[in-house]
């Protein structure tokens, strides 16, 4: 177990995606193992993984850093897209959820596994569920995997449907669709428009 030293939290830029590609690499082969068989951890690697150039143009994706490294990485978003191009009922993965009616979507959660259950991943869970409450937002869905759900239960999130993924390969992977309701902050308005500014407020890693 490495140290954490020289802790930052920021918004990711596009000169980040290589590394957050390594880091989803990493942490999906290491942490995902436990639950599922090679085979299944490579479809997931490439067909679920999207590299989240949206989510760092929409400047809400971040990444925490140790001692100038990437360790772990995470964002929030309100476009339809659950998980790569999943867009559950939506149309179209790039529409945009009105807030009145709809969820904001939590996406792209990785923890390098040296720095894996020291609450990285609760810290950026708590800044994108600050950020959505802000932007007008009450609830909150994702899409997961067997490894990141107790991660989300322990975050308050509940179970809405199993779903069973068939890849081209012919590879089958089960990944849990979760939600939460939250709580919007006052003043807030919900728009079904594109926010024009998204604020984010930082936490402090315990």
């Amino acid at each position: 177990m490495r140290p954490l030293r020289n802790i930052g939290i920021r918004r990711a830029t596009r000169e980040d995606l290589q590394a957050i590609s390594a880091l989803a690499n990493s942490a999906t082969r290491a942490l995902c193992a436990p639950d599922y068989a090679p085979r299944q951890v490579e479809s997931i690697l490439r067909f679920s993984l999207a590299d989240n150039s949206q989510l760092i143009d929409d400047r809400t994706y971040f990444v925490i850093e140790n001692g100038g490294e990437i360790v772990a990485a995470g964002g929030w978003s309100y476009r339809a897209a659950l998980m790569a191009n999943d867009c559950g009922d939506a149309a179209d993965p790039h529409d945009i959820v009105d807030p009145a009616n709809g969820a904001a979507r939590l996406r792209g959660f990785f923890v390098h596994p040296h720095f894996a259950r020291r609450g990285l991943a609760r810290t950026l869970v708590a800044l994108c569920e600050r950020a959505a409450a802000n932007a007008g937002y009450s609830h909150l869905e994702l899409l997961t995997t067997a490894t990141g759900r107790r991660l989300y239960l322990a975050c308050g999130f509940a179970d809405i449907e199993w779903v069973t993924q068939i890849y081209p390969t012919g590879v089958s992977v089960v990944s849990h669709r979760m939600g939460k309701a939250i709580e919007p902050i006052p003043g807030a308005v919900a728009s079904a428009r594109k926010p024009a500014s998204v604020t984010w407020f930082p936490v402090s890693i315990n």
